[in-house]
């Protein structure tokens, strides 16, 4: 069975605009990048910004291992392709109502991103 976030976590994952994601290099070299989180049924996803040629998804499907900080912590995850289409429409939906305030959330959910879709799981 797949870890879960506990439930405070998810609440804030849920409320928070942005996180940090702490991502490896191919030569050990730890990176964080800013980027949008969404909480959907007690599960986190995060999508890249510039598609596949975003620097920490590439990092992140070379090594799954990964780190995201929220509010001072710093929680070790594992980063999971999301494959299921309906599952990536349901992420979709959740980055426009989350962020229907912002110009680039319509850029989100581009056709060309949509394959980096990740959940991430508690490590």
């Amino acid at each position: 069975m797949t870890k879960q976030f506990d439930a405070q976590t998810l609440n804030q994952l849920a409320n928070t605009e942005e996180i940090e994601i702490e991502t490896h290099s191919a030569t050990g070299q730890t990176r964080r990048t800013i980027i949008w989180v969404m909480v959907d049924e007690q599960n986190v996803y995060v999508r890249s910004w510039l598609g596949l040629k975003g620097r920490w998804y590439q990092e992140i499907t070379a090594n799954p291992d990964a780190a995201i900080h929220l509010d001072g912590q710093r929680l070790p995850v594992r980063a999971v392709p999301v494959t299921d289409e309906a599952l990536i429409t349901r992420v979709s939906d959740n980055i426009l109502r989350k962020y229907h305030h912002s110009s680039s959330a319509n850029g989100m959910v581009r056709e060309e991103i949509l394959p980096t879709t990740l959940r991430l799981d508690p490590a």
